[in-house]
């Protein structure tokens, strides 16, 4: 006879697995508040990023329509083509491009498809950096981190867009995470997924991702556990799977042979390689190569486009492009890592806070001396590879030095320290901008006192309270009426005002700067927060990010740059059309309006191409509108050898392309890009081999003295 046993009852039956509860609740060591304030952080930055995405439009249409491209061709797709046909690709490694070209397959090619993985990756970014500080600083410097990160205005700019940051971001947190995790478990496996991640970096935004090796690598060398032996062991073997992770694609794409990939855009020879070392490599730094082949100076002395970043020097990441973009806790991170080592300067060697403190800071450190001595193009955007490291040195030092300020007067003295100068240099950036909500600079500064001094009182009060009046005697302090405790009690809530004002005063202008971007259009090409935000470096009647006036000779154009004849160079049109929102209007950069179009779909005649054009912003323009593909000659700014003369007759005797777009003082009309590039003799060969077609036939005319010609 067999015995059953009874059923479970059914609220045991339905509860859900530990994990899940885990997830859900927290950890039960963790105050009961941490969890739900980790999910309204999380939430607050899905709305930060997404709310009102669609008004974005196509963002960045460079990248949107190699996404467009790839969900055309699965070559397309690998190679990271700007066109279906793959003739030549963006110039960056594909990794970003596929999360939005697999959205975009599953989903349909729009903004939602687009922009949502960008902000899941945004958000998720935020879900790991609470994770990674939790470990190490605890859950309440935890949750500041994560709030900061999702505060910090340029990551709400770019989060809302399609650039590659966002997942070079997530990728190196995740890095840090691993690397976390191997120094406690002392487990290999975790090392070789750091620098698995950094390699997935890699293959976003190429040496960039490489910037945070340097603090990986010595932190785990010099803190990691084990014997230093095991450790080197461990980083060799590391440093294979960086070395794997990071080139395949760059191996396998330079193996093929010239005929049968696209010219890799951005390079001088069509090689992965040279893009690697030359354009997104040391021509980052030195300037040399930023524009390929060499670029041309800006007005006012930056090269190529490095003025959008401002001048390199100690002052870029505090001036006026980027000081309201990361900076607002910048000083109180540096304060932090400085006092911070002090505090922790006598624990173990193997110490998971001390370790996380050095990696965080010189993960700062090194992105703080490239990014701001970069002589090459610098965009604002990049420096939300910073934001990580500012959130949890920020809230690892603001959780610690609040704790220290309750035991010692110079560690008070120190986080007042820290509070007064975030502050102040909240109220210096907000000045910048005098016209746009001047109550807030004042109130941060009414809270930044209020903060100081409850500080300070709080600590006179636990003086007081541990250090009686010595000629009391001890019926005297028996008798006295105030309870023992009431100081004590006093102290603890002059430290919470203290606490709150700080934290407020701190996170007001970040804030205020991510409400104003949320929900608004940004320049999808230059994606920039607060108030002036939304122009092409130097939003809002020429004046750049915060109020600032652009650094001498670079002329006031009401936010935007001198435009060369037939569009900016890259394509951004002259009409305003270009930096998000889906194609329509006449205006088309490089002078393809909508007549133009039409009469090239109407007269194909069986072409692989639709049109040959000079730049790529202008070949993206007409894949977006299109959805045929277009052949970009000269790549972004106009000065890659991708089109030869060899080449374009090729094309055009195999009926593969009839029509070329050129002329003129812009890209391919010898004015700009390279000099010496091939872009003249192109076009040489086009004025004189092949047919003008008549304005009239198409019912428009073009920019800048380009004309549409019929070849073959």
């Amino acid at each position: 006879m067999t015995t059953q046993l009874p059923a479970p009852p059914a609220s045991v039956r339905r509860r859900p697995p530990a994990r899940l509860r885990r997830l859900a609740a927290g950890s039960p060591d963790d105050p009961r508040w941490v969890r739900p304030a980790l999910w309204a952080v999380l939430v607050l930055a899905a709305v930060l990023y997404g709310w009102g995405l669609s008004k974005n439009g196509y963002a960045n249409e460079f990248y949107s329509a190699a996404v467009k491209s790839g969900t055309q061709s699965w070559k397309a797709f690998f190679f990271g083509s700007l066109d279906a046909k793959s003739f030549i690709t963006v110039d960056k490694p594909p990794m970003a491009l596929w999360l939005m070209e697999l959205s975009a397959r599953i989903f349909g090619f729009d903004t939602w498809s687009l922009l949502v993985p960008q902000v899941l990756i945004g958000v998720a970014t935020v879900a790991v950096l609470y994770a990674t500080v939790r470990r190490a600083f605890g859950p309440v410097a935890g949750v500041l981190a994560a709030l900061v990160m999702t505060l910090t205005p340029v990551t709400v700019a770019i989060n809302r867009d399609n650039n590659p940051d966002t997942l070079l971001v997530f990728f190196l947190v995740l890095a840090a995470w691993a690397c976390q995790r191997a120094m406690d478990s002392g487990r290999l496996r975790w090392l070789l997924a750091s620098a698995f991640f950094v390699g997935c970096g890699f293959n976003t935004k190429m040496l960039q991702a490489w910037i945070a090796l340097p603090a990986l690598t010595l932190v785990y060398l010099f803190l990691g556990p084990g014997g230093r032996g095991r450790r080197i062991v461990h980083l060799l073997a590391a440093g294979a799977v960086l070395l794997v992770s990071s080139f395949w694609w760059m191996v396998i794409v330079d193996l093929i042979p010239v005929g049968r990939r696209p010219y890799i855009g951005g390079s001088t020879d069509g090689t992965a390689w040279n893009l690697i070392i030359g354009y997104n490599g040391i021509g980052r730094i030195t300037g040399e190569g930023d524009m390929p082949g060499g670029g041309a100076r800006m007005p006012g002395g930056g090269r190529g486009f490095g003025g959008f970043g401002g001048q390199p020097g100690l002052g870029r990441m505090f001036g006026a492009a980027l000081g309201g973009q990361i900076s607002w806790l910048l000083p109180f991170a540096a304060l932090a890592l400085v006092a911070l080592v002090v505090l922790y300067r006598r624990r173990p060697r193997t110490d998971l806070a001390r370790a996380m403190l050095l990696l965080w800071g010189g993960w700062l450190i090194v992105h703080f001396v490239v990014f701001s001595f970069a002589n090459g193009i610098f965009h604002p955007y990049y420096s939300t590879a910073m934001a990580p490291a500012i959130a949890a040195l920020a809230a690892a030092g603001a959780v610690a030095l609040f704790d220290a300020s309750a035991r010692s007067l110079p560690w008070s003295g120190v986080m007042a320290l820290g509070v007064a100068a975030t502050g102040g240099w909240a109220y210096v950036l907000l000045r910048r901008s005098p016209d746009w909500n001047p109550w807030l600079a004042w109130a941060v500064t009414v809270l930044t006192a209020v903060a100081v001094l409850s500080l300070l009182a709080a600590q006179l009060v636990r003086m007081r309270s541990g250090r009686p009046d010595q000629s009391e005697t001890a019926a005297e302090r028996s008798e006295r009426t105030v309870p023992a405790g009431t100081r004590g009690g006093r102290a603890a809530r002059l430290a919470l005002i203290a606490g709150v004002a700080g934290l407020v005063a701190g996170l007001a202008g970040p804030a205020a700067y991510a409400a104003t971007t949320a929900g608004h259009r940004t320049d999808g090409t230059n994606p920039m927060a607060g108030p002036s935000g939304s122009g092409m470096g130097f939003p809002g009647g020429g004046r750049m990010p915060g109020g600032a006036r652009p650094p001498a000779g670079l002329p006031e154009m009401g936010g935007r740059l001198p435009e060369p004849p037939g569009g900016f160079p890259g394509g951004f049109p002259a009409g305003g059309r270009g930096t998000g929102g889906p194609p329509g209007g006449a205006g088309m950069p490089g002078g393809a309006g909508s007549g133009m179009l039409s009469y090239l779909e109407k007269h194909r005649d069986g072409a692989t191409w639709l049109v040959a054009v000079s730049n790529s912003q202008s070949a993206a323009s007409i894949i977006l509108r299109t959805g045929q593909p277009a052949i970009s000659m000269f790549g972004f700014v106009g000065g890659d050898r991708a089109m030869t003369v060899p080449r374009l007759q090729q094309l055009v005797s195999a009926g593969k392309l009839h029509y070329v777009l050129a002329g003129g003082g812009g890209p391919g009309g010898g004015g700009f890009g390279r000099p010496g590039g091939g872009s003249s003799a192109v076009t040489s060969w086009v004025t004189k081999n092949c047919i003008v077609v008549k304005p009239a036939d198409y019912g428009s005319s073009t920019q800048g003295g380009e004309s549409l010609y019929r070849c073959g």
